[in-house]
């Protein structure tokens, strides 16, 4: 018996596809007019495909960092952001949260992690972070559910 061919989710129900695209959109106008450097807007987006495990958007989005100028290192060391000195007080107050965010079944965002992001970001920019990865989130389980190829 074969298996049945995925569903591309995003072309099966194209108006929510591009509704989330135009979230998208707005999400990234928000954030950069909240201060957020667009780098970091890619970053944010970076890290929650990479704990998602969406290979398609992370190629994407480390893509378009470099295309915006990124720093090679700094995507390469991502997943260890804490342990480096490649990244500036917002950035970490944004990664921390962005991280509890796309974790929040182990927890829920805590007042911890909350707190940390609030005691750097503005309100404007913690709420911008989190459009950012809630519709990076939805970016990435679209995604994953249509099995978006990347290579072979």
């Amino acid at each position: 018996m074969t298996e049945p061919q995925r569903v591309n989710i995003g072309e099966q129900h194209q108006a929510a596809y591009k509704a989330l695209i135009a979230l998208s959109s707005e999400a990234e106008a928000a954030a950069v007019a909240a201060g957020l450097d667009p780098l970091l807007v890619e970053l944010l987006r970076i890290r929650t495909s990479q704990i998602n495990g969406c290979a398609f958007c992370l190629r994407m989005h480390t893509h378009d960092a470099l295309k915006k100028g990124e720093n090679p290192d700094r995507i390469a060391v991502l997943p260890a952001w804490a342990e480096t000195g490649y990244f500036s007080e917002t950035d970490r107050a944004a990664l921390r949260l962005a991280e509890a965010i796309t974790l929040v079944a182990d927890g829920h965002v805590s007042d911890e992690d909350f707190n940390a992001a609030a005691a750097v970001l503005t309100a404007d920019q913690i709420s911008a972070v989190a459009w950012l990865v809630t519709v990076m989130n939805a970016f990435n389980r679209v995604a994953i559910t249509s099995r978006y190829r990347v290579g072979n």
